[in-house]
């Protein structure tokens, strides 16, 4: 580690394991900031069903890439790398330290290692997947993703079309799976990195997520997605806690059928980001059922950091 170097310290760990608390409190510790690196919490649009840190919570620290974007732009991992390198090289100029906070493994991945040059889409076979996808659903995709790259499939939402078509089209105008594509070989970053991750027993995780697609209800997530409607053909908006609730109101299921399908695809989703951050062995794994959670998460940061 440069001692010389500012330091990006990443908060990671599946949805649900608290890592906006944890982040906000490192982040008044050392009075720094936080860059989300959550692929949904970008969108303006998206707040409940995206658990966005609270007015409150947004008021504690600065935040970053919270609110930044519509559902409207297009914006995919590799613009949120671009745009988030440039800004931790503002931020750095102010701040020794700065902390990440997020779920999206993909998008730390970009941040922290970058990839291997990504072939741009084709818009023809874009098109034609798509196609495939609005007669025969995503499954046949699911599938076909599954046996052409196992470890992407491992490790991606599979629910999220945009990520399996993309990964689907790579391979088709290739002939290389797209996981051969996220080795970053040779790429170096300008600052120090820590990273840590969130864990908690599988049972608790799921009964946490059940709680939370719960408050998110009763909070009003389906006036949210109602409000949607109008945007539901967007990328963004093809993701867990909106679809099932698009196909409630499109009288496709019932409502609650559709609840339990969120906490479902919740879970799901979990397990795959887990999968991922298991994978990186740089990450430091913290128990968040120790009641000093937020103190051992302070001291191993104030081990590792340089000490000038």
């Amino acid at each position: 580690m440069n001692n010389t170097s500012p330091t990006l310290i990443v908060i990671a760990g599946p949805t649900a394991s608290g890592k906006t608390a944890a982040a906000i409190q490192l982040a008044q510790h050392l009075d720094t900031v936080i860059v989300s690196a959550d692929s949904r919490q970008f969108f303006r649009e998206m707040s409940i069903g995206t658990a966005k840190p609270s007015d409150a919570e947004l008021a504690a620290v600065p935040h970053y890439f919270i609110n930044s974007h519509s559902v409207t732009e297009p914006f995919s991992v590799g613009d949120y790398e671009r745009e988030c390198l440039h800004l931790l090289d503002e931020l750095f100029k102010a701040n020794k330290t700065v902390v990440m906070a997020g779920g999206s493994g993909l998008y730390i991945k970009a941040v922290t290692e970058g990839f291997d040059d990504i072939p741009a889409a084709d818009p023809d076979i874009r098109d034609r997947l798509n196609t495939e996808m609005a007669i025969n659903g995503i499954h046949a995709l699911q599938e076909r993703l599954k046996s052409v790259d196992p470890d992407y499939y491992q490790l991606v939402d599979v629910n999220n079309p945009q990520r399996v078509i993309r990964a689907l089209e790579v391979f088709e105008a290739t002939g290389k799976p797209f996981s051969a594509y996220l080795t970053a070989k040779g790429n170096s970053r300008p600052f120090n990195i820590i990273k840590l991750a969130l864990d908690m027993p599988r049972e608790t995780l799921y009964d946490r997520i059940n709680k939370r697609v719960d408050l998110m209800m009763q909070n009003g997530l389906l006036a949210e997605v109602e409000a949607l409607v109008k945007y539901k053909h967007y990328n963004a908006l093809n993701t867990v806690g909106y679809a099932e609730l698009f196909d409630y109101l499109a009288g496709k299921v019932s409502l609650d059928d559709a609840i339990e399908q969120i906490k479902q695809n919740t879970r799901r989703f979990a397990k795959r980001q887990l999968t991922w951050f298991r994978k990186d062995k740089d990450i430091i794994w913290l128990d968040t059922s120790d009641i000093n959670l937020t103190e051992n998460i302070i001291a191993t940061i104030d081990r590792l950091l340089p000490s000038s």
